[in-house]
C-alpha cells in the first residue's frame, strides 16, 4: 500500500509541477567583452567571480530558494532521504597509521559526521576511541585532512581544514597524553608532513590572502622545517624557488631519516626531484630529475638506492633504482620493468616490494623482492580496486584496503613473514551486496578506439530499453576511474536503476598515452568517448534517451557541461557538480593555473580555439531543449571556484526557454567535496537523487 501511495503522489506531483513553470532570479548583466586573438567573447556575469560580494550572496540565496521550492513539490523527497540514511548506516574503516609499535585508524561510525580516531597499543589489544574530531565544530564542517606519526610514535601531526577549503592549519599532539603542543601552523595548503628528528618538513604559502583567499592565485609555495614546541615564526626555510612562483613542492624523508626528497610540480602531472643528504654537516641540494616531462613517485630507500615509480621511457610505468652518488639518467636502473599492465602504486613492506597493477581498470597485486624478482601474486585481477596500501621496512604487517561498486573498503592485513592474510576491518552492511551484479563491456568510440565500461545493476533486470540509467564519467588528469563505492548510489540501484562508468581517455587506465589522448587539443576525444558510451547503452537496450541521466564532478562536471551542450538530445537529466565551466578563465583562480597541462590555456591562440569550441559556458544557445539540469557547487570551494557554476547556471537560465528545470544548488560552509560531514553529504545527495528520480519517472 505504501508503494501505491507514493506512486500516486508521484504522478500527482508530475501534473502539478508541470503546470507551474519555474521563475528564476534575474541577475544584472554588465557589458564586458574580452578580445581573444580577434574573437570577441562576452562575459556579462563576470561580477559573480566575486563570490562573497553582497549581490552575489543575494543571488545565491534566491537560487537556493527556487531549487528548494522545486524539490519540495516532490512528495518522496523526505522518503528518499530516509532511505539513503538507512543505507548509509554502517561503519567504514581507514588504513592503520603506524605510530612506533602501536597503530591508529579512523572509523566512520553510522551516527557521526566525521570519522573518529581509534588507538591500538598493538594488534593484540582492543582498540579504544582516541580522538573525536566531531567536537571540532558543531556542524562537522571542521575536519582532519591528514594524520601522521613521528617514527617513535610519541607525537601526531594533524592537518585541519574548515568548510571544505583546501587551506589547512596544523596542530601537534603528544600521543600518550593527547596534550596539544602550543604552536599552530598556518598557510598550509597541498602539503605533506615528513617527520625528521624532533620536527617535520611541510609546505606552505606565506599568506592566505585575507578576504580573497578562496579565489586568489596561489604563488610561491615553500618548504619549511618545524621544530616541536616552537612558534611557526621560528620555522626554518628549507627550499624555495623565487624564479618560478607557480611551482608547488612537497617533501618526503626516507624511513632511516638519511635523505630528504623534494618533488616539484608545475601542473597536475610531471615533476622534478631534488634530494639532500640529512647526514653529515654539508646540506647540499642535488637535482636528480630536472625536467617536468614525467612522473617520479618516491617509494623508499633500499640498500642505499632511491626507488621511484615513473613513466620515464615507460608509458605503463615501472620502478627504477637511483644511486644518490651517481644520479645521472644514464646510471638509472630498471628494477621492476614496465609490463602490459599499468603500475598504479607500490610500497616497501618488510623485505618486499608490493605492487598494485591495473588490468583493464581492474586491480591486482604482485610481490617482488629487492632484486626485482617476482615472488608471487597477492590478489588476482578482480572487479574491484585496491584503494591503498600501508607498509614499512621495519614492520612485518602490510595493510591493504579493497572496495568495489557495491561493497565499501575491506581492510586486510598480510603478515609478510608468514605470508598469511587476515581480516583487519570488515564492515557489517545493512543490505546484501549479492543482490547486484557488475560487468565490464567494451564499446567503440567515434574514432574507433575501444573503451572499457563498468555496468552495475540488480540481478535479473530486463534489457527492454526502459531502465533508468545513470552514466558517470571523469576523463582527465591521468586519474583512473576504477570500481569505487559510493553509498548514495545504493538507493538508485535498489530502485531498479542501472549505473554505468566508462574509462574515458584523459584518465590513466592505459598509461600516459591514454592520458595524453584526452588532453589539450585532443580533449574532444573525452566527450566523444562519453557520448559513445551513452549510445552503446541505448543500442544494447539498457535504456533510452528519456531514461538516461549523466553525472560528473570537477573535471567530470566539465565533461557533463560539454556533452549536454554538444548532444542535448541524448540525455534527459544532467548533473554537473563543482565543474570547470569557464574554460577561458579557469587558470586565473587559486590552483587553476596547474590545470593548463591537461587543458591548455586561452593565452595561446591555438589552444584558445580548442577551449572556446567546447567551453560549457560559451556554448549555451537559445532555442535548445537542454536536459533537466541541476548544477551543484559550494560557497567555499577554493579548488574549482563556484563562479564557474554561478555563471553557467545564470546563462543557462537566461537562454533556456522551455519548461524543464534548470536549477543550481549551492551548499553553504562547504568546499570541493573532501571532508564534507555526513549530514551535509546525505542532504546534498538526497536532493540530487530526488531530482534524478523525479525527472526519470522513478519512484521508491
Amino acid at each position: 500500500m505504501k508503494s501505491l501511495r507514493l506512486t500516486a503522489l508521484f504522478l500527482f506531483a508530475i501534473i502539478s509541477a508541470g503546470a507551474q513553470p519555474l521563475k528564476y532570479p534575474q541577475p544584472k548583466k554588465i557589458e564586458r567583452v574580452d578580445n581573444y586573438f580577434g574573437t570577441f567573447v562576452y562575459d556579462p556575469y563576470r561580477w559573480m567571480e566575486n563570490d562573497h560580494a553582497p549581490e552575489t550572496e543575494q543571488w545565491v540565496k534566491e537560487e537556493n530558494s527556487v531549487t528548494d521550492n522545486y524539490l519540495n513539490t516532490i512528495p518522496f523527497r523526505q522518503a528518499l532521504k530516509d532511505s539513503m540514511k538507512a543505507l548509509w548506516n554502517f561503519n567504514k574503516y581507514s588504513l592503520p597509521i603506524r605510530a612506533g609499535s602501536s597503530y591508529l585508524y579512523y572509523r566512520d561510525d553510522a551516527n557521526t559526521n566525521q570519522p573518529v580516531l581509534y588507538y591500538m597499543r598493538s594488534l593484540e589489544y582492543v582498540p579504544m576511541a582516541y580522538f573525536d574530531q566531531n567536537k571540532l565544530s558543531a556542524d562537522g564542517t571542521t575536519h582532519i585532512t591528514e594524520t601522521t606519526s613521528s617514527a617513535d610514535g610519541m607525537h601526531l601531526a594533524f592537518q585541519v581544514a574548515s568548510a571544505g577549503s583546501d587551506w589547512n592549519i596544523m596542530r601537534i599532539k603528544e600521543t600518550k597524553t593527547l596534550k596539544s603542543l602550543p604552536e599552530v601552523l598556518k598557510g598550509v595548503k597541498f602539503s605533506s608532513t615528513a617527520w625528521y628528528k624532533d620536527g617535520f618538513f611541510y609546505s606552505r604559502y606565506d599568506s592566505e590572502n585575507g578576504d580573497s583567499m578562496y579565489t586568489a592565485k596561489n604563488e610561491y609555495h615553500k618548504i619549511y622545517y618545524h621544530k616541536l614546541n616552537t612558534d611557526q615564526s621560528k620555522d626554518s626555510l628549507v627550499f624555495e624557488d623565487k624564479e618560478h612562483p607557480l611551482r608547488n613542492f612537497s617533501a618526503a624523508v626516507s624511513e632511516d631519516e638519511s635523505m630528504l626528497i623534494i618533488s616539484g610540480s608545475e601542473g597536475t602531472s610531471g615533476n622534478n626531484v631534488i634530494i639532500q643528504s640529512l647526514t653529515g654537516t654539508k646540506r647540499v641540494f642535488n637535482t636528480i630529475v630536472k625536467s617536468f616531462n614525467n612522473d617520479f613517485e618516491f617509494i623508499g630507500l633500499v640498500n642505499g638506492k632511491l626507488l621511484f615509480i615513473t613513466d620515464y621511457k615507460a608509458p605503463h610505468k615501472k620502478i627504477i633504482q637511483i644511486d644518490p652518488k651517481f644520479p645521472l639518467p644514464a646510471m638509472w636502473k630498471d628494477l621492476i620493468p614496465e609490463s602490459k599492465d599499468i603500475l598504479q602504486g607500490a610500497v616497501v613492506s618488510f623485505k618486499n616490494i608490493v605492487t598494485h597493477y591495473m588490468h583493464d581498470a581492474m586491480s591486482k597485486m604482485l610481490l617482488y623482492d629487492f632484486t626485482g624478482a617476482l615472488k608471487g601474486e597477492l590478489t588476482s585481477s578482480m572487479i574491484g580496486t585496491v584503494d591503498g596500501m600501508v607498509g614499512s621496512q621495519s614492520d612485518t604487517n602490510l595493510f591493504v584496503s579493497i572496495s568495489n561498486f557495491t561493497t565499501p573498503s575491506h581492510v586486510y592485513r598480510y603478515n609478510m613473514y608468514t605470508s598469511k592474510r587476515y581480516d583487519q576491518f570488515k564492515t557489517k552492511l545493512p543490505y546484501d551486496p549479492e543482490m547486484f551484479e557488475t560487468k565490464q563491456v567494451f564499446y567503440t568510440s567515434k574514432d574507433g578506439t575501444k573503451i572499457p565500461m563498468f555496468i552495475v545493476h540488480k540481478k535479473g533486470i530486463t534489457l527492454d530499453g526502459n531502465n533508468p540509467t545513470l552514466l558517470f564519467g571523469y576523463g582527465g588528469f591521468n586519474i583512473s576511474k576504477t570500481p569505487e563505492f559510493k553509498a548514495e548510489r545504493l538507493v538508485f540501484l535498489m530502485s531498479g536503476g542501472v549505473f554505468a562508468m566508462p574509462c574515458l581517455r584523459g584518465g590513466g587506465e592505459y598509461g600516459s598515452e591514454w592520458h595524453e589522448a584526452g588532453t589539450k587539443l585532443k580533449k574532444q576525444n573525452v566527450f566523444d568517448d562519453f557520448i559513445a558510451a551513452a549510445e552503446y547503452l541505448i543500442k544494447e537496450k539498457y535504456t533510452n534517451s528519456s531514461k538516461l541521466a549523466v553525472s560528473g564532478r570537477s573535471n567530470g562536471g566539465l565533461l557533463i557541461g560539454a556533452v549536454m551542450t554538444q548532444r542535448p538530445d541524448l540525455f534527459k537529466v544532467a548533473l554537473p557538480a563543482v565543474g570547470v565551466m569557464d574554460m577561458l578563465r579557469f587558470h586565473k583562480f587559486t590552483i587553476g593555473w596547474s590545470w593548463t597541462g591537461d587543458y591548455g590555456s586561452s593565452d595561446d591562440s591555438t589552444q584558445f580555439k580548442a577551449l572556446y569550441a567546447y567551453s560549457p559556458l560559451h556554448n549555451l544557445k537559445e532555442n535548445v531543449q537542454y536536459p533537466c539540469t541541476m548544477v551543484t557547487t559550494a560557497d567555499h570551494d577554493d579548488r574549482v571556484v563556484p563562479a564557474h557554476s554561478f555563471k553557467f547556471a545564470a546563462t543557462l537560465q537566461e537562454k533556456y526557454k522551455g519548461d524543464r528545470p534548470m536549477l543550481i544548488r549551492i551548499d553553504s560552509n562547504a568546499g570541493h567535496g573532501a571532508g564534507k560531514p555526513k549530514s551535509k553529504l546525505i542532504d546534498e545527495q538526497a536532493d540530487i537523487f530526488t531530482f534524478l528520480f523525479y525527472n526519470l519517472g522513478m519512484s521508491l
